[in-house]
């Protein structure tokens, strides 16, 4: 056995799934795990392919709650070789925060660029993000243009609207939660199984199958203490955002985006399930005119993890778009 930055016990590596009974997906290409140096923290970061001198890296960015390696069926099914890197972000999976007690986009944000100087210190590459990895791309984006080659958006919609009013409740909720003892506010559910966290996805995205199930669960949790299974990521994601989401300040900086943009929404309205009437699809696409270059694709048959119910479909898309004539080279 070995020990995560967390403490936590983990199954040796190349054991995949040895807790669980029944059928695990298997990986058609194995990604290699490292660990940089990144404003003192190790990230750890799933790397696929070697780098080639014609070719712009891809780096995959995960979502809210989730890890590099729920990428790997669309990795699985892209047709082209890739030098592919795929960050856990700070808290999440196999990178530690360092003691944070709180979460901020800024620290994302340069995170994304001392990894990118790391890995592509000349070169512009493509960003793929899914959800939260995604709103993260698009500001970088508009942040750092120069940076980004493309950029495939995959169900990173933002958040509702707020207003100036709302400042002194938000931080008084955040304040209130860092102060709760023994962090009952943010304590994460523990496990008794793999099987129970392959159920647990299964629950949160009824498509998944129970072969992809399986395989994301031992990459989603490990075993902190025996029949003690735990989520990696840290309780304090769960906290409040004392910063408000400021809609004006999101679309300034999307309409500095250089890059060609290909939104890709689930068929499944997810901003509908989500927040009802406080933010709707049609606000969506309202904000994405900001972006100078744009396309938008609605995938049929899948949900908020269009990556995991259509990687197929996912990979096509992706490949299609980075290596059309419009993109830069």
């Amino acid at each position: 056995m070995q020990r995560c930055p967390y403490g936590l016990t983990m199954c040796p590596k190349g054991t995949g799934g040895v807790f669980i009974i029944g059928s695990m997906y298997s990986a058609q290409k194995i990604s290699r795990s490292v660990f940089v140096p990144v404003r003192g923290l190790h990230y750890h970061v799933r790397v696929w392919g070697e780098p080639q001198a014609d070719q712009p890296p891809l780096v995959l960015l995960h979502g809210w709650m989730d890890v590099a390696a729920s990428f790997q069926f669309v990795v699985d099914a892209l047709e082209q070789d890739h030098f592919i890197i795929a960050p856990d972000w700070r808290g999440f999976g196999l990178t530690a925060s360092g003691g944070a007690d709180s979460f901020w986009y800024p620290d994302y944000l340069a995170d994304l660029d001392a990894l990118l100087a790391h890995y592509a210190p000349d070169t512009p590459v493509h960003l793929v993000g899914h959800s939260m990895g995604a709103n993260i791309a698009m500001l970088y984006a508009g942040i750092r243009p120069q940076r980004v080659r493309s950029l495939v958006n995959l169900e990173g919609f933002g958040l509702p609207a707020t207003q100036p009013e709302q400042a002194v409740a938000r931080f008084t909720q955040w304040l209130d939660e860092l102060k709760a003892p023994n962090g009952q506010t943010t304590q994460l559910k523990a496990y008794p199984s793999l099987d129970a966290v392959a159920a647990r996805l299964k629950k949160n995205n009824p498509r998944l199958g129970a072969d992809k199930a399986s395989w994301l669960a031992s990459h989603w949790a490990v075993e902190a203490a025996p029949g003690q299974w735990q989520i990696l990521a840290e309780a304090a994601h769960k906290l409040a955002n004392p910063q408000l989401y400021r809609v004006d300040e999101i679309l300034a900086i999307h309409r500095h985006i250089s890059a060609p943009v290909l939104m890709v929404e689930a068929e499944d309205d997810s901003i509908a399930q989500w927040w009802h009437s406080k933010f709707t699809r049609a606000e969506h696409r309202q904000r994405l005119q900001a972006v100078p270059d744009l396309r938008l694709e609605v995938l049929p048959d899948c949900g908020h993890m269009l990556h995991h119910d259509q990687p197929q479909a996912v990979a096509a898309l992706m490949e299609a778009f980075i290596t059309e004539p419009g993109v830069r080279k």
